[in-house]
């Protein structure tokens, strides 16, 4: 049997109840609930892209920040071969990271190049379509093209 929320973004008899409830008590509330009727399955969208920014912005940082609190089972070589093994793992991410990093940036100059390839193309094929204009050397005439 497949269950499906009571509260999900579409227009459902429930969210239309809600939405008008909220208008009444607090028109702030309404128009939350108008805001998640029509964009609230983008949601998951957002939020993978606010976890990219902050996964970008700090770094394998934020990832550290729970492990430096965390407990010992009272077993010293357990305990040591999961620093090592975790150790072992943030070198793995930063190999990954810098792979990824160094993709980024072959992907970017090879647009670039293409963008570059195009725009030549345009302009050569610019040059041999339009005949050759005198233009003047200073500011006159400069308005006749337009």
């Amino acid at each position: 049997m497949t269950k499906t929320a009571l509260i999900r973004p579409a227009w459902t008899p429930a969210t239309i109840a809600l939405m008008v409830v909220g208008f009444m008590v607090f028109w702030p509330l309404g128009l939350a609930m108008l805001a998640y009727i029509l964009w609230g399955d983008r949601l998951d969208d957002v939020k993978g892209e606010w976890g990219k920014a902050r996964e970008s912005f700090f770094g394998s940082s934020c990832r550290k920040g729970p492990r430096m609190h965390t407990r010992t089972t009272g077993n010293l070589a357990f305990d040591e071969w999961r620093e090592k093994e975790l150790a072992r793992l943030d070198e793995e991410r930063r190999k990954l990271n810098e792979a990824r990093e160094e993709f980024e940036a072959y992907a970017r100059e090879l647009r670039r190049a293409k963008d570059q390839e195009e725009f030549d193309r345009f302009m050569a094929e610019r040059s041999r379509s339009t005949p050759a204009r005198n233009t003047p050397d200073r500011g006159e005439g400069l308005l006749d093209d337009v």
